[in-house]
């Protein structure tokens, strides 16, 4: 099956699972870590996602695997 929109794209909707999960955990660390830990996870997190769907519209195969690698950075960002 041929995706037609991202959001049919199981890689996107593990990305926005794991978005919703993180959000979860950083809820639970240390308000002193709110400006600084917290807010630099969840731009990666939420880049993962966002990247996968700015990728699948643009033009081309080869940009939308451009937009893949910079998905999979900010994942290994978060795994960091």
């Amino acid at each position: 099956m041929i995706a037609k929109t991202f959001k049919e794209l199981i890689v996107w909707q593990k990305g926005m699972n794991l978005v919703k999960e993180v959000y979860i955990v950083t809820n639970t660390l240390p308000k002193s870590e709110t400006y600084v830990l917290t807010s630099q996870i969840l731009r990666a997190v939420i880049s993962i996602p966002s990247n996968i769907a700015e990728g699948f519209k643009r033009n081309g195969h080869a940009e939308f695997r451009q937009f893949l690698k910079i998905a999979n950075a900010s994942a290994a960002e978060v795994e960091t």
